[in-house]
């Protein structure tokens, strides 16, 4: 057989169109951008660590969502940069299957876990006095384990599938590698991969979706027929929160696929919002969690204070 079959061993990503002068420029930015994403979700996740009123349900769930932030951040951010300044867009091949593999494992992990989270406040709303039965420590670890191997076992086989694939094409078509665009590089049947990939999105973003659909019915109602204003106050700025985490998450992971699905949608309006979920999520959970959950809030600031490096300051 020829060699011409087997899997190119080097792809090349879309240019960046940068003109030189803009090159150190972007770079510095997108450091900046990178290093204070990591910094944000590291913070967060330390403050909920080390803060035992923070030991509870909803911020144990929340303690994964750093950590799948930060994991879609590298697979994007230490490629993107290294690319600007040697002005070079290629990628090994399994180099580029890696960071496919794990900014579809970030992407996923997110919609699975702003829903188990909002069944966390669904309980905790609308069954009060039912929560610490249901949300017991065993149930946690139960719907933590299932959301990671969930994740992992579908995105497994997902590119599983597409690695048994012969590539002839070398062109990645979009700013980074993900699984649609590297079908695209594929010249024989991907029937089977197109319809796991239509499972897959029905399952994880419908689902996800019907999860925050009913939650946030059954919460809504509950708060309106709630007598106590403070109370329903808190818990529209909880789940009103999360909900804009979430709807943000979803609309561009949905607008992204649909674009991949139609010829005739624009390659740049569909390369912007698939760098826009690698970029803003990770960056404004964070801020956003941190700054409208009061106990959070707190727990962060006390971090910060006795912080022997934030002290010196």
């Amino acid at each position: 057989l020829s060699k011409a079959t087997d899997n190119p061993r080097v792809l090349t990503l879309a240019t960046l169109g940068l003109y030189t002068s803009h090159i150190y420029p972007v770079f510095v930015f997108g450091t900046l951008a990178y290093l204070i994403i990591v910094f944000c979700n590291l913070l967060v996740l330390a403050a909920i660590v080390v803060s035992k009123k923070l030991h509870k349900p909803m911020y144990i769930l929340l303690l994964n969502l750093p950590i799948s932030d930060t994991v879609g951040a590298t697979a994007f951010f230490p490629q993107l940069l290294s690319s600007i300044v040697t002005e070079n867009r290629l990628i090994p091949h399994p180099a580029c299957i890696t960071q496919a593999f794990l900014i579809h494992i970030y992407g996923t992990a997110n919609l699975m876990i702003l829903s188990a989270m909002a069944y966390d406040r669904y309980i905790a709303i609308c069954c009060p006095l039912r929560y610490n039965v249901t949300m017991t420590p065993n149930t946690l670890i139960r719907i933590i384990i299932a959301i990671w191997l969930i994740n992992f076992s579908v995105m497994v086989t997902l590119f599983l599938l597409l690695v048994r694939l012969k590539m002839c094409r070398t062109n990645v078509v979009d700013l980074y590698c993900n699984n649609p665009s590297l079908l695209k590089l594929v010249c024989e049947d991907t029937t089977v991969n197109n319809l796991y990939g239509i499972a897959g999105i029905c399952l994880l973003q419908g689902g996800s979706l019907f999860i925050i659909i009913y939650t946030y019915a059954q919460i809504l109602r509950t708060c309106v027929m709630t007598n106590q204003s403070h109370a329903r106050k808190k818990a529209m700025q909880t789940c009103g929160t999360h909900l804009v985490v979430f709807l943000f998450l979803q609309i561009n992971t949905v607008g992204t696929l649909i674009a991949h699905r139609i010829e005739s949608a624009s390659p740049y309006v569909r390369r912007a919002l698939g760098v826009s979920i690698l970029i803003f999520p990770p960056l404004l959970d964070p801020i956003i969690y941190g700054l409208k959950t009061a106990e959070l809030k707190q727990s962060i600031i006390m971090f910060l204070k006795r912080n022997p490096c934030s002290t010196k300051f």
